[in-house]
This record gives C-alpha cells, sequence and structure tokens, in this order.
C-alpha cells in the first residue's frame, strides 16, 4: 500500500517497455483523473514519470480501465495500459493465465491473452479517428 495525495492505494507497478502503475478500484465512473492522475505520475516513486492504470474487475474475463499517460493525461486507449493491467490482474490472481480478457476502456475494447511471464498478445481494432490536412 501507498499513499498518492492524502488517499491509500494498493499498485501492482509492472513494466511492459515503459512503465505502468497498476491499480484495482471499486469504480472507475467517479474518479477524477485530472487530479488524481497527476499525482500519481509526478510522485517521487517514480522519477521518470509513470502511466497509471485504474481497473474495475467486472468477471475473471472483463476488465473494464481508465489511463492516465504520463506526458499526455487521461487518453481513451492504451495498449501497453491494457497488458500490463492484464498482467497485474493474473499476479493479483484475479483472472488466469492463457484465457482471453476484455479490457474495456473509452475508446473501444481489447483483448489480450497473457502467455507467460514475457508473452502478452493484444488484439483490437484499427479505426480512423480523424481525417485532416496540415499546413506547413
Amino acid at each position: 500500500k501507498i499513499v498518492f495525495g492524502s488517499k491509500e492505494y494498493e499498485i501492482t507497478c509492472v513494466s511492459v517497455g515503459n512503465p505502468h502503475c497498476v491499480t484495482f478500484v471499486d469504480s472507475i465512473e467517479g474518479l477524477d483523473l485530472q487530479k488524481i492522475g497527476p499525482t500519481f505520475e509526478n510522485d517521487a516513486l517514480f522519477p521518470e514519470r509513470v502511466n497509471t492504470e485504474f481497473i474495475k474487475v467486472i468477471d475473471k474475463n472483463t476488465l473494464q480501465m481508465r489511463v492516465w499517460e504520463r506526458g499526455s493525461g487521461e487518453t481513451l486507449a492504451c495498449g501497453t495500459g491494457a497488458c500490463a493491467s492484464v498482467f497485474a490482474a493474473m499476479l493479483n490472481g484475479y483472472i488466469e493465465r492463457n484465457e482471453e480478457i476484455t479490457v474495456r476502456l473509452i475508446g473501444g475494447d481489447l483483448k489480450i491473452i497473457c502467455k507467460n511471464d514475457d508473452t502478452l498478445l493484444m488484439s483490437g481494432p484499427a479505426t480512423r479517428v480523424f481525417d485532416g490536412v496540415i499546413e506547413i
């Protein structure tokens, strides 16, 4: 357990090429990520800052996630965050290894399978978000 701001959290830290701090919560809907996200990101525990995932376990095959990405703020989706969250959920006994897990994000669902301690498989749709023209 660790205190961020004035609240105590249980965290699981995972690196999937970049650092992630995963915390399991009862509800993600009411979280004020604009307030607590920077508290996690900039804590002295993380000298290079950290991406933070807030996870609600729906059932043994479904997680719901909101993510605060270091340097970006809350984002609609994060593939490495979803992978880190599935790995943390497996380490904490919420899910089983080699099962397909649906991670529900604001931007859409991702499917993750944790094969072993160094192999995570991710799939999900690639969708166009916008079209535009850039003038230089």
